[in-house]
Formats: structure tokens, C-alpha cells, sequence
């Protein structure tokens, strides 16, 4: 009877064992779902550095466009007369070629006065020291007019960005969807005028507790699932970015899953899920 008993006992026993085990493996292998935002690469909201009129809009709401593309032009036809006018001053080399010419010609004059002079020939000192001072103030003439020319190519160069920051260009490829200004309007600095999208590549923006991180590594490919309402595949992404700093309110960390998306079949702003392994969750 005793041995019976404790038969019983130890199948029991085993049998607590295995079961405990695996219910701990099933703990283990359950995945922790968590939720965030899907964002494009690049949302941007565009808007002139200058005041002024606009004269003509190169693009329209639904247009793609290319980085430095033209967006909007804003009036710069005083700018371009100015950024001209400082080119032909820059470009006006007359006095500079005559300041070296009289150098040159006064050089070997200079030079051969000085030894008739020291040889005891007919020149006076008066006469050499008259020399000299030409040809010193021609040397000086030719390096001043040097340091002006260097000073008049930068006075065109500003001309010229000024004129550039009239033309407001696609600071990235992108669509157009958004635009808030026609032509004829007043632009102001610093306030938007167009909106910018770029939504080829996108990220899955989403915040998970510090228990899901441990199993993560940089480039880990990771499933990105969307809403079954939204008919969406799910699709192959990239671990991007895990943030070093965790959010002292919420006690979680950021991470980004980016994904490639061709021909924007995922639409930023949806939101997307990731299954990962929270070790704090079995606990």
C-alpha cells in the first residue's frame, strides 16, 4: 500500500513539474502586441526665408517633385539688377590691368637706376628716391586693387544668394499635398506655404516597455502589422532606431520599425502594431 501511495505521489509530482514547464514555455512564447503610428520619412512644411510677391507657382497640389525642383517664385527683379550690377563691377578688370602694367614697366626702370646709381653713374639721388617711390606706390596700387576685386567677387556672390532666396526649391524629393498661397500673394518669412511629402520609406513609430527591448538588436527585421479594417498586408521591416532615453512619465521607449513603401500602399498616419517578447509581462 505505501508503495502504491507513493507510486501516485511521484507521478504526481512529475507531472506538476512538466505541466509547470509548460505553461512557463507558453508564457515565454506569447508575444506582447504594441501599437504606435506609421510616419513617412519626410513631412515637411515649406516656407520662404524672405518677404515678397509671388510670380509664378511651379508646382500644384498632387505633384511630385524632385530636391531643388523650383516650388514658388517670389518677385526678384530688383535683386537680379543688383547681383548684375555687382558681376560687372567684379567683372571690370581695366584699372587692375593698368595698375600692373605701369608695375611692370616701372620695374626694370627702378632696377636699373638703382645700379647706375650704386656704380657711381649719372643719376642722382633725388632722381632715385623719386623712382622709388613710384614704383613702390605702383606695387601698392596693384595689391590694393587685388584685396578690391576679392572684396567685389563676395559683394556679388551675396547679391547673387539673395536673389536665390527668392526661389523657394524642394529642400527633398516629395508630393505636393498641400498648398496655401497663389500667386499675386504676399509671402512672409517663416510661414508655411506648402506642405511636403515623402512617404517612399516610413517608419513605424511605436513605444514598447523596457522588458521588449532586451531581445532587440539594430537592423533586426520585424513583422509590421495594420488594422484587418484597413485590408492592409502585412510587411517586412527594419529595427532603425532604438531610443538610449526612456520616457520617465510612462516608464517606456521609443523604437522605429522602418519599412520601404512603394507607391504609398501604406498611408502614413495609420496605425500599425509589432508582436515583440516583453520578458517583464511573465513575471
Amino acid at each position: 500500500m505505501q508503495r502504491l501511495f507513493r507510486s501516485v505521489v511521484r507521478g504526481l509530482v512529475g507531472l506538476c513539474v512538466v505541466t509547470s514547464a509548460l505553461f512557463t514555455q507558453s508564457l515565454v512564447a506569447a508575444p506582447t502586441e504594441f501599437t504606435g503610428l506609421v510616419v513617412a520619412r519626410h513631412d515637411l512644411l515649406v516656407s520662404p526665408g524672405v518677404a515678397g510677391n509671388v510670380t509664378r507657382m511651379g508646382v500644384e497640389v498632387g505633384q511630385r517633385v524632385k530636391q531643388g525642383q523650383l516650388l514658388i517664385q517670389i518677385d526678384d527683379r530688383a535683386q537680379e539688377l543688383e547681383a548684375l550690377r555687382r558681376k560687372q563691377i567684379f567683372e571690370d578688370l581695366s584699372e587692375l590691368k593698368a595698375a600692373r602694367d605701369r608695375f611692370r614697366i616701372l620695374t626694370p626702370l627702378y632696377q636699373d637706376s638703382r645700379r647706375a646709381f650704386e656704380a657711381g653713374g649719372s643719376i642722382s639721388r633725388e632722381e632715385l628716391s623719386r623712382l622709388e617711390l613710384d614704383w613702390m606706390a605702383a606695387q601698392s596700387r596693384v595689391e590694393q586693387l587685388e584685396v578690391q576685386k576679392k572684396r567685389e567677387r563676395i559683394e556679388f556672390e551675396l547679391a547673387d544668394q539673395e536673389r536665390q532666396q527668392r526661389r523657394l526649391v524642394a529642400p527633398v524629393s516629395g508630393v505636393v499635398t498641400r498648398l496655401d498661397i497663389e500667386i499675386g500673394e504676399w509671402a512672409k518669412p517663416g510661414e508655411p506655404v506648402l506642405q511636403l511629402v515623402d512617404a517612399d520609406l516610413c517608419y513605424l513609430k511605436v513605444n514598447v516597455t523596457p522588458g521588449a527591448l532586451r531581445d532587440l538588436r539594430a537592423d533586426q527585421v520585424i513583422e509590421v502589422r495594420f488594422d484587418p479594417l484597413l485590408k492592409l498586408p502585412p510587411v517586412k521591416g527594419r529595427l532603425s532606431f532604438i531610443s538610449p532615453a526612456t520616457d520617465p512619465a510612462s516608464g517606456l521607449t521609443e523604437l522605429r520599425v522602418s519599412f520601404p513603401n512603394p507607391g504609398w500602399r501604406i498611408p502614413p498616419g495609420v496605425k500599425g502594431s509589432v508582436m515583440l517578447h516583453d520578458t517583464e509581462a511573465i513575471r
